[in-house]
């Protein structure tokens, strides 16, 4: 079975208070808004993930927490190494998820996402906005076998795209 890997970067980020590391920021209205919307949207493709896996950054967990809500998932791993992760780190993630699950959906950040979005399936995306997602498929039944170039883009999505495919 091909594997699909689902790269949602988080919602919209608060700015307000910043004597807050960028660790602890939390999403702010926009970012609660786009998140549950974007996870309707994906319901709506019919795609249905296996895994999540998130930063542990408050705003990816809450933006995955509404991907989750949305798939009645209980169960988010949490992987520290997404959090700054540059597209190296990202890869090691994405070899070492499980091979039960065909489809996981990972949130994290940019420059990191968008950076391995293009490395994985060659497409030439400037720029993954807040709450964008790329869903990119392989030809393996392994998630060792992903590397740079395998992959294949399947959609860009994101708040802003009102021509959805």
């Amino acid at each position: 079975m091909a594997k699909q890997l689902l790269l949602v970067r988080h919602g919209k980020s608060d700015w307000g208070n910043l004597d807050l590391k960028d660790f602890d920021r939390p999403l702010n209205k926009r970012g609660k808004e786009n998140a549950p919307e974007m996870a309707e949207r994906l319901v709506n493709k019919g795609f249905k993930p296996d895994l999540i896996v998130s930063s542990p950054a408050k705003r990816a967990k809450s933006t995955a927490k509404f991907f989750a809500e949305a798939y009645n998932i209980d169960q988010i791993h949490f992987e520290e190494s997404i959090y700054e992760a540059n597209t190296t780190a990202l890869l090691k993630v994405v070899n070492r998820l499980d091979d039960s699950a065909e489809k996981t959906i990972i949130f994290g950040h940019n420059p990191g996402f968008t950076d391995f979005a293009n490395e994985l399936s060659g497409a030439d995306i400037y720029n993954i906005p807040t709450a964008g997602m790329v869903l990119i498929s392989f030809p393996f039944d392994s998630w060792k076998m992903v590397s740079k170039g395998t992959g294949e883009l399947v959609f860009f999505d994101y708040p802003k795209n009102s021509d959805e495919v």
